[in-house]
């Protein structure tokens, strides 16, 4: 937003902005914020910045916790939902070093900000532009138990299928289980909310194309949003997911980006759309290769194809995440590409016909991801692909161009598959790295922390009872 601390002190000024909000991202891919008075913001906290204890973000150990926060003019925007008019900026994390403070290299900000610039020095590419596709339910209640003797959740959405007999106020039009995609009023109850939200996203710069309801019957939703940068996306992700919860609290309801909140429905993902750029030129485009795609678009999907076990760590970094990726939800399972085909991991879609708009999404992922991570370790996947030219074709990884989800099951066996659960997808990652530390953009340390954190989660998701198994087993 802005260029100089005077450009933003005269907009301070002229708005009668009262506070400064500081968010920072943990490790996790949760918001945390710090908030001053707007006088404090002077030269000062841009050049040594703001202390905090960095061993309460995962950052950093007890011993040595002491850290600080600068901001980034650049993301300033107004706070829609602060009470006291407030300006937010992100930013970056540094530690405390002599003779000056430097850049902290598991800042998720720094690992994005360290992968575009890889693929500048790499001389494959200038630029990576992405846009992701927020989808998320929204819900009119949601209440969940997690104690010794009694464990589950309750979720309800007011247009549910589940409710159609619901007695006492009742106006009908209920959405069919699997019916929401592109569903009009009255079913689809929440295009007001979904096109009040998109509008707070505009006013925040990011750059909405449409939204609509999409498959799922209880409240799932989806907005897409115009491509631009990665770190710049990143920084949008998390600024989307802000805005999406709070504009729903503000009206009494609730948002999860969570990957499979209901079952037998279909599940959230967080699809990204991709192509590269250098010197303004797109890098993706050939009239005579397949679906018009380039030798480099090709082996920028071949690394992500070879390494897309090892990203689901990252991308899809929940337990719940796996829940989502089962076959018959238009959830890929299948490790391969295609054109128009969202039965595989990697669909070119075939309206994107000029040089300018060639490209492909990856339809793995998921929003419980935190985005720079994801976004960044995508790229590195990809670059890896164009540095050992691996041909996604010699590799049999397609092109796919059929129902990935009818395939007799012998045929089926013969196809990669993404792994199955959070847990081994920790273990692909564990045994294929080396393509995200290359440059170490990302650390050895963030590899390391990151796998015994996932690990520990899926140690104490494994030992919990669930209530299927009562259901199965109690009369055993």
């Amino acid at each position: 937003m802005f260029n100089t601390l005077s450009d933003a002190k005269y907009y301070i000024k002229e708005n009668e902005i009262k506070m400064i909000d500081l968010m920072m991202t943990d490790l996790n891919g949760r918001f945390r914020h710090v908030t001053l008075p707007c006088e404090r913001l002077t030269a000062e906290v841009f050049e040594y910045g703001i202390g905090f204890d960095g061993s309460n973000y995962g950052f950093a150990p007890v011993e040595s916790s002491d850290m600080v926060f600068i901001p980034d003019l650049k993301t300033a925007y107004l706070d829609p939902f602060a009470e006291v008019a407030t300006l937010a900026m992100l930013g970056g994390v540094y530690v405390i070093d002599l003779p000056q403070n430097r850049r902290f290299d598991q800042d998720p900000r720094n690992v994005a900000l360290q992968a575009e610039d890889y693929l500048s020095k790499s001389g494959i590419a200038d630029n990576i532009r992405i846009s992701p596709e927020f989808e998320f339910h929204v819900f009119d209640h949601v209440s969940y138990s997690l104690l010794p003797h009694a464990s589950g959740f309750c979720v309800d959405s007011e247009k549910a299928e589940w409710n159609s007999s619901l007695k006492g106020f009742n106006m009908g039009y209920k959405m069919a289980k699997k019916g929401g995609y592109h569903m009009a009023p009255p079913l689809d109850d929440l295009h007001g909310f979904r096109s009040r939200a998109s509008l707070l996203m505009e006013k925040s710069g990011i750059k909405v194309k449409y939204h609509h309801h999409e498959v799922g019957g209880p409240g799932q939703s989806e907005i897409e949003v115009e491509f631009g940068g990665l770190l710049e996306m990143a920084d949008k992700t998390m600024m989307t997911k802000y805005i999406l919860k709070n504009a729903a609290i503000a009206e009494n309801k609730t948002v999860t980006f969570l990957p499979k909140p209901i079952y037998g429905e279909a599940g959230n993902g967080l699809h990204v759309h991709m192509h590269l750029f250098k010197n303004g030129l797109p890098l993706f485009y050939d009239p005579h290769g397949y679906a018009q795609f380039s030798e480099t678009a090709m082996h920028f999907m071949g690394g992500i194809l070879r390494h897309a076990s090892a990203l689901c760590a990252f991308t899809n970094p929940s337990t719940n995440s796996y829940k989502r990726l089962t076959p018959g939800y238009e959830a890929p399972v299948t490790v391969g590409f295609a054109t128009s085909n969202r039965s595989a991991v990697i669909r070119i879609p075939a309206y994107a016909k000029s040089p300018a708009e060639k490209r492909f999404e990856l339809r793995s992922p998921d929003g419980t991801c935190n985005p720079y991570y994801a976004y960044a370790a995508i790229l590195m996947a990809g670059i890896d692909g164009v540095q050992k030219k691996i041909d996604p074709v010699e590799e049999s990884y397609g092109p796919y161009d059929f129902n990935l989800f009818n395939l007799p099951e012998e045929e089926k066996a013969k196809i990669m598959s993404l792994p199955q659960s959070l847990e081994k997808a920790l273990d692909e990652l564990e045994k294929d790295h080396d393509f995200l530390t290359a440059a170490a953009v990302f650390p050895q340390n963030l590899i390391e922390i990151w796998l015994k954190n996932r690990k520990a989660e899926v140690d104490y998701y494994n030992q919990l009872p669930h209530p299927l198994e009562y259901a199965l087993y109690f009369d055993l």
